[in-house]
């Protein structure tokens, strides 16, 4: 996919991303022209830069934005205590961190609980509760995945592995996308491409005729029961991971995760940094967390939503490493 490459930049105020954003008609700006691409009927503009214009995309005529000023009007009512950690980027992509009070400890670190709310204005990442949109929330009797925010590299981190009943049921899941065989060749990357899990991620929506209200009813029926839960599965496997050191035998496992070749060099980089920094030896805990560190903070042609596609296939793939 060819994309314009840009990098995520930090925010730790709504101010900076509730920026004004709102729709242009072609037919406003083409006049003597007759538009006969229906499928693209409407200018997505914003001002992040007050007084400067910049087009986010061109979508169809039912297409409806979600500026980020409506999800924190959900937020500011449902939760009366938190923080925000947002990464976004240039080309109108947003990654949230809502950070809340809940903890919980890995190793000598401790975790905040969080949500991470997704949103984008060019289109290219869909609206979605810790990594799921409306349509797979909706669809299935499950709560979303939990979330948790490392303060150390602000990293938002997904509850990957929540959907699953329990450790033997995910190890058995893992132990069916490749054999040690597959594992060792490098190539378990791609079973993870072909398989249909329990995981995977609905289909994404364009917020097509969704009204502002309605948006905001969805979200906050959505948001009431997400605050309540706890750290699942997933928090089992964090564990794991710290626990395991990396071995002369896994030091060539990052050139073998399913990400760009510079990806892998940075998220080294990082490992080697977050060693000195906590005074420990490498784990998969700190592998893993160098390597979203790198998905979320390099500068690539990658969308918000190529990264976290990417992140959940490098944390089963480490998953399956550790327990192997």
């Amino acid at each position: 996919m060819t994309y314009i490459s840009a990098q995520p930049l930090m925010a730790d105020s709504w101010e900076q991303i509730c920026y004004p954003v709102y729709p242009v008609w072609l037919k406003d700006v083409l006049g003597d022209y007759d538009i006969m691409a229906t499928d693209r009927q409407q200018l997505i503009v914003g001002e992040p830069d007050i007084g400067r214009k910049s087009v986010f995309g061109i979508q169809s005529a039912d297409y409806t934005i979600i500026p980020n000023s409506l999800i924190r009007e959900v937020v500011d009512r449902l939760v009366p205590s938190y923080s925000i950690r947002a990464k976004h980027t240039s080309t109108g992509e947003f990654s949230i961190s809502i950070i809340l009070p809940g903890a919980l400890r890995v190793g000598g670190e401790q975790l905040q609980q969080s949500m991470i709310l997704t949103n984008s204005y060019n289109g290219k990442t869909p609206f979605s509760i810790q990594g799921q949109t409306f349509a797979a929330i909706a669809g299935q009797s499950a709560l979303p995945a939990s979330s948790m925010y490392r303060d150390l590299c602000q990293n938002g981190l997904m509850g990957w592995a929540d959907a699953f009943a329990d450790l033997p049921v995910y190890r058995e899941w893992l132990g069916q996308l490749g054999t040690k065989k597959a594992m060792k060749k490098g190539n378990l990357a791609e079973s993870f491409l072909r398989a249909e899990h329990k995981t995977s991620r609905a289909p994404k929506i364009h917020h097509s005729r969704l009204t502002p209200e309605l948006f905001q009813q969805q979200l906050y029926n959505m948001l009431v029961a997400q605050i309540k839960s706890r750290p699942a599965l997933t928090a089992t496997i964090y564990e794991h991971f710290q626990d395991r050191m990396v071995s002369k035998t896994d030091e060539s496992l990052l050139k073998k995760l399913p990400i760009p070749v510079q990806l892998a060099k940075q998220a080294h980089e990082r490992l080697r940094l977050e060693e000195r920094l906590l005074g420990a030896r490498a784990s998969y805990w700190l592998m893993y967390n160098a390597v979203n560190h790198a998905l979320f903070n390099a500068r690539s042609s990658l969308t918000l939503n190529d990264r976290y596609k990417l992140d959940e296939r490098v944390f089963h793939q480490l998953a399956a490493s550790a327990f192997a």
